[in-house]
């Protein structure tokens, strides 16, 4: 019976400790990404440039086969998609070998904030190592904003380069 006692206590607070917040961010550990507070954040989309592209932030994850998020001017970050670029326009600015010296390999930008232009092919691809069907973006140009933006969705982000953190 003493068992059971000290059983009951354990198993409820596991169960409370995996709960979630109720919402879509998920606490993977503690922030790392740095940036302004999310009043500054706002201002900054508000005056933000407008025009025929799509603000871009690289999203980094080994083995995985998605580019990043991208959304329109003046939106919120959480409305960005994550997307699979197509390349056959253009190369991504990455476009290196995977087993490069550090600075000079595939996914050196993470994090990086980009203006992008192309379209959305319409089509959706799957990305096995993700397990997600995302749409292909067609990119036609690119131009660097920020190497060191900080967070993308909210200040309590946190990045790791081999679990699927960010979600808007």
């Amino acid at each position: 019976m003493r068992f059971w006692t000290l059983l009951l206590p354990l198993a409820t607070a596991l169960l409370v400790s995996c709960g979630g917040s109720g919402g879509s961010y998920r606490n993977f550990g503690s922030p790392n990404m740095g940036g302004p507070t999310a009043e500054l954040r706002s201002i900054e989309i508000a005056n933000e440039s407008s025009g025929d592209f799509y603000y871009a932030r690289r999203y980094f994850v080994h083995k995985t086969r998605f580019w990043g998020y991208l959304r329109k001017p003046h939106q919120d970050p959480r409305s960005g998609k994550l997307v699979i670029m197509n390349e056959t326009r253009k190369h991504v600015p990455d476009r290196l070998p995977e087993d490069g010296p550090p600075g000079q390999r595939w996914g050196y930008d993470q994090n990086y904030e980009y203006r992008v232009r192309g379209n959305y092919s319409g089509r959706t691809l799957y990305d096995p190592n993700s397990n997600q069907f995302l749409p292909e973006f067609v990119l036609t140009d690119y131009e660097l904003v920020d190497r060191n933006p900080g967070w993308l969705f909210s200040p309590k982000d946190h990045y790791d380069p081999y679990t699927i953190t960010l979600l808007p």
